[in-house]
């Protein structure tokens, strides 16, 4: 059996689940990568083909940033990308949000399996916010479009919702709890992190950025470049973490019982889907950054006190047979 595993590389999660999935499924089967999209900071683990792909960006302010999306994006060569991708060679193509591969597998009626965080947000069983997210919510189910899935989630909302895939090298940290609290919010700029963190005095914020191309300490805050190895080795000592409403890092935080406050990409409609997920198991957040609830959560010290199964042969078992 011959199988492309496809992802996109807008964000780190995609990534780290296929560092997981695609050794397991090499087991099985010979496995080909494809790899689109722009702006992850962490590595696949093996060869791949990279493709440009469709992309997201954001502004300074923690938001979509729309004019950069358009500009930033070649939708030319994205169509290109469709039509050449050799995806008649394999017997099956498994597609983490991936467009390329989605749309090619939709136009040539080739056999394709949705694996991905963003199935399980769309099912009809998982929180969605009231308010209207047309644009983004639009981008979510036209990006990749695959009728048959399988999707991950902090709750398991259905038997077609798997828990997170925790990689091995968060699983075997040896774990403490130091003074200082992680920041990865890389939908902001540095200058508006430092505007909120450096009113809360008593507080050492451990910043990684993509704005930061150079380590750097300004009052009460230290900025670091994204660097994997280095922000592991803080997330393993930090007391709690300040992130954005993804799925793979918030769910990495649960998993070792750290102090977890989250704020949603301004206008994505996914990630206002995370919040309102994490609200419901406890955890603390807010839509935009607050000096009185980052303070209220920092004195509140509340762990949320969750496990997830290790549901990774089963899941594999299932696409297998599917």
């Amino acid at each position: 059996m011959k199988i492309l595993y496809a992802l996109q590389a807008t964000g780190n999660g995609h990534i780290a689940r296929a560092n997981v999935l695609v050794p397991k499924l090499k087991e099985h089967a010979e496995v080909d990568v494809f790899i689109s999209g722009q702006n992850s900071q962490l590595p696949f683990k093996g060869n791949a083909v990279q493709n440009k792909g469709i992309s997201l960006f954001y502004s300074k302010k923690g938001g979509l940033n729309y004019k950069k999306i358009i500009k930033k994006n070649s939708f030319v060569q994205f169509l290109r990308s469709v039509q050449n991708v050799p995806i008649q060679q394999y017997d099956l193509i498994i597609n983490d949000f991936e467009p390329v591969t989605a749309y090619a597998a939709k136009y040539r009626n080739k056999k394709i399996i949705g694996l991905s965080h963003q199935a399980a947000v769309l099912h009809d069983k998982a929180p969605k916010p009231q308010k209207d997210f047309h644009l983004s919510k639009l981008i979510l189910k036209k990006y990749a479009p695959i009728q048959n899935s399988f999707g991950f989630h902090f709750t398991k909302y259905d038997d077609t919702i798997f828990h997170p895939i925790i990689r091995n090298s968060i699983k075997n940290l040896n774990c403490e709890k130091e003074d200082y609290i992680l920041v990865y919010l890389p939908s902001f700029h540095n200058d508006e992190l430092y505007k909120v963190l450096s009113q809360i005095k008593n507080v050492d914020w451990i910043v990684f950025s993509p704005f930061s191309k150079t380590s750097k300490k300004q009052g009460n805050c230290t900025f670091f470049p994204i660097d994997e190895q280095l922000f592991t080795s803080y997330l393993a000592t930090t007391k709690g973490v300040l992130c954005g409403a993804g799925f793979e890092f918030p769910a990495e935080v649960l998993h070792l019982k750290k102090m977890l406050y989250v704020v949603p990409i301004k206008g994505q409609f996914e990630q206002y889907c995370n919040y309102l997920a994490l609200k419901e198991l406890g955890v603390t957040g807010s839509e935009d950054l607050k000096v009185d609830k980052l303070k209220s959560w920092l004195y509140s010290n509340v762990i949320v006190d969750i496990s997830f199964k290790d549901e990774t042969d089963l899941l594999i078992e299932k696409v297998l047979n599917t």
